[in-house]
């Protein structure tokens, strides 16, 4: 039998052949369809099999009550909504209530009234509609929500990789970051620069989840992109402003905080845009606040933007803490905060500065307890050590000498680059290619530096090293440098590095040429006695290389660096 739209399937149990063909008459007269049963064991096997709309059901019958029928049929439907209406001479409150507990969802007393009958069951129909839709609704939502997980799994691996670049290896950073959502709005990254500094960003994206995670990815790349190859801070924080600045809509930035630690000379340089204030955990048991100065990234263009960084001097044993707002928001039971107030209490109480970061992080938690989250909890720790300690040893196997064995390459910088393009990240970025020359990254970028800097200061500006020979006269050198820069028209700085490796390793020579007139090189001594002001880079260079050769007029430095991979 084919149905039309308004049908409606009705199943009616009644053991009264009289009362039953009278329902039935009453149902079909309304158009609708009709399936009869004798008794309760027939109307559960038949709804079984057809699944009617509604259900009418005598609530005394042999064989099976209607009661028990109707439990059963309950079981069978599941989760769709099946209404089953009593048929009952019963008049007695307990006779009614028992109905209703066994899965009847009304009642309908003898004799039947036609149009309350009707009316019952359209309105139960109506409701049974509703229910399907419902359902299928549900449905679709969970299946989209298992595609929606599905992408997002693969989405956070592409995350994971790109935010978890670096290199890092190193006992001095400690930190914890938990997100909200699949994705986390906050985002560390740390690397390792050639220098031998350890270079960190910690980054809170407003919001939470996918969107907040959108802007984290170019943060990460052009982070480990631009610390591989040697830029400075300020450039970094630039790039990566601009780049947020023109990707991100609007109301849509990143608060950071970017920490550059010196091992060597104990120090660490802060940029702080928006974040809650960092603190410096002294050895005396004193803190010392690291304040936001700067507005968040991705917020001003970059004429605009300003990437100044905070110098610091730290002891061995002194620790930095940085952490995103979802640590001192956190909140527990009764809505209150945990504020800044309690994390600062925390240095007051510790008496073990090892420990201070597991200390922390266990009274965050155990203060919200199970109170569900309302935003992203990062937490670091960075400890000032020294080289050795910081930094695990990390040897690069030997790799096929067939790979960039024997090379060589010509660079030249003219006058119009010099005050706006630093070649030593680009020339980085080549050795660092070589097997074996990525453990020497530090010292070639100090080698290289000081040649390029001495060939640019006193080859092309023909500026005076003497001049610094007192604290005052720095200042006026470093004047007049910034003023020859703008200036200088004619000159190059020529650079010319040539490879080649041997059993075990390789040497590197290094040739920086620049177009000035040279200097009277007979009398340079090339050891450091520690007591000058000036005339210091070439002294470093040549204790760093094998070999460092002046040749004359003055204006050309010639260095030998050898390596092995076990170095």
């Amino acid at each position: 039998m084919i149905r039309n739209d308004r049908e409606i399937t009705v199943l009616v149990a009644d053991d009264t052949d009289t009362d039953r063909l009278i329902l039935e008459a009453i149902v079909k007269k309304e158009g609708h369809r009709v399936i009869s049963a004798r008794d309760g064991v027939e109307a559960v096997k038949k709804f079984e099999k057809l699944r009617p709309d509604v259900v009418l059901l005598d609530a005394l019958m042999p064989n099976m009550d209607g009661f028990e029928a109707a439990r059963r049929i309950k079981i069978l439907a599941g989760e769709e909504l099946i209404p089953i209406i009593f048929l009952t001479s019963l008049t007695d409150t307990p006779s009614l209530v028992k109905c209703l507990e066994a899965g009847g969802d009304d009642f309908l007393s003898k004799p039947y009234n036609r149009v309350i009958l009707q009316a019952k069951i359209k309105a139960f129909y109506r409701m049974r509609t509703m229910n399907r839709t419902m359902l299928n609704q549900r449905d679709q939502i969970a299946l989209h929500n298992e595609h929606f997980l599905q992408e997002q799994t693969v989405a956070k691996q592409v995350f994971d990789n790109i935010t978890r670049g670096g290199d890092l290896n190193t006992d001095s950073l400690q930190y914890y970051l938990s997100p909200l959502a699949v994705f986390n709005g906050d985002v560390m990254v740390a690397s390792s620069t050639p220098a031998g500094n350890m270079m960190l960003l910690l980054g809170d994206f407003t919001g939470h989840g996918l969107p907040a995670a959108i802007g984290a990815m170019p943060l990460a790349t052009t982070f480990y992109d631009m610390v591989n190859k040697g830029f400075s801070m300020v450039d970094i924080l630039s790039e990566i402003n601009g780049k947020l600045k023109g990707i991100l809509p609007v109301g849509l930035f990143c608060c950071a905080a970017m920490v550059e630690v010196n091992f060597r000379k104990k120090s660490i340089r802060v940029w702080n845009g928006g974040l809650p204030a960092a603190y410096i955990y002294h050895n005396d048991g004193t803190i010392e606040p690291i304040k936001s100065t700067h507005l968040p990234l991705g917020v001003l263009n970059n004429k605009d933007f300003k990437a100044d960084p905070v110098l610091f001097q730290l002891d061995h044993g002194e620790r930095v803490y940085l952490w995103s707002d979802g640590i001192h928001e956190s909140r527990n039971a009764d809505g209150e905060m945990f504020g800044e107030q309690r994390l600062l209490a925390s240095f007051t109480k510790n008496k073990d500065p090892s420990q201070l970061f597991s200390e922390l992080l266990h009274q965050v938690k155990q203060f919200s307890g199970d109170v569900e989250k309302s935003d992203d909890l990062s937490l670091i720790e960075i400890l000032m050590a020294p080289v050795e300690v910081a930094f695990k040893e990390q040897s690069e196997p030997a790799k096929a000498q067939s790979q960039l064995a024997e090379w060589s390459l010509a660079f030249e910088v003219k006058p119009s680059s010099f005050s706006i393009f630093d070649p030593l990240p680009l020339l980085l970025s080549v050795l660092l290619e070589v097997p074996g020359l990525r453990n020497h990254s530090g010292t070639l970028y100090t080698v290289i530096s000081e040649l390029y800097t001495n060939a640019l200061e006193h080859g092309v500006l023909g500026l005076d090293s003497k001049l610094k020979n007192d604290p005052a006269g720095f200042e006026r050198y470093y004047e007049l440098r910034k003023q020859r820069t703008r200036e200088v028209v004619e000159g190059y700085i020529r650079i010319e590095l040539k490879h080649r490796t041997s059993e075990g390793g390789g040497t590197l020579e290094i040739t920086v040429e620049d177009s000035g007139v040279g200097y009277d090189v007979s009398g340079l001594a090339l050891s450091d006695t520690g007591k000058e002001y000036s005339g210091r880079g070439l002294k470093l260079a040549s204790s760093l290389c094998d070999s460092l050769q002046v040749v004359p007029p003055g204006n050309c430095v010639k260095a030998q660096y050898r390596w092995r991979v076990d170095d």
